[in-house]
């Protein structure tokens, strides 16, 4: 390798090298990105999900029959935002009449809960597929109201959840519950 003047490698020489570090550098942020997506992909997929613990609220009505009558006839899986949710096994002690749905923020449904103090006679109710249902906002999540059925359902659907579960359970309430006027 000639050397120049000043000692120093030649001009092409540093250049070549910091070509190539360059291009390793790039290299392997790519690797390290579609890598890293592609395994929390398939952590998603194959991570084991324990039982969901749920935290039981007064439910003076969970074990009638209609809640008995839904709870069995819910569906194994619901379409929330384009994806399917899988049906979540619950935590030892479960509470009664109450299913789940999803990983990390989860459809939870709830039967034989008591009337929500919010349903007034100017409470604004949305009817989807026949039921009328009261929302009750939360820190990230709303809780939907069946208030029209004779024992109250709860749907409580993540924010980034969609229509698709209320839309769901609102069918399959509409069959397995029949309506009644609203009681204040």
């Amino acid at each position: 390798m000639p050397e120049t003047d000043t000692g120093a490698p030649p001009r092409t020489l540093i250049v070549v090298a910091a070509v190539l570090a360059v291009a390793l550098a790039v290299g392997v942020a790519i690797f390290g990105i579609v890598a890293g997506s592609s395994s929390s992909e398939n952590a998603d997929d194959d991570a084991v999900v324990g039982p969901l613990p749920l935290v039981s609220v007064p439910a003076p009505r969970a074990s009638a029959p209609d809640c008995a009558d839904l709870v069995a006839a819910v569906p194994g899986e619901l379409t929330s935002d384009g994806k399917q949710l899988p049906r979540r096994e619950l935590a030892a002690p479960a509470p009664p009449a109450t299913a789940a749905w999803g990983r990390d923020n989860p459809v939870v449904l709830r039967c034989g809960l008591d009337r929500p103090a919010e349903l007034t006679p100017t409470a604004q109710l949305r009817v989807v597929n026949g039921v009328q249902w009261l929302e009750v906002p939360g820190e990230g999540t709303a809780t939907w109201y069946a208030v029209d059925r004779p024992v109250v359902v709860a749907l409580t659907i993540p924010g980034d959840a969609g229509t698709g579960p209320l839309q769901d359970l609102s069918t399959l309430i509409g069959t397995k519950l029949k309506a009644q006027p609203l009681k204040f």
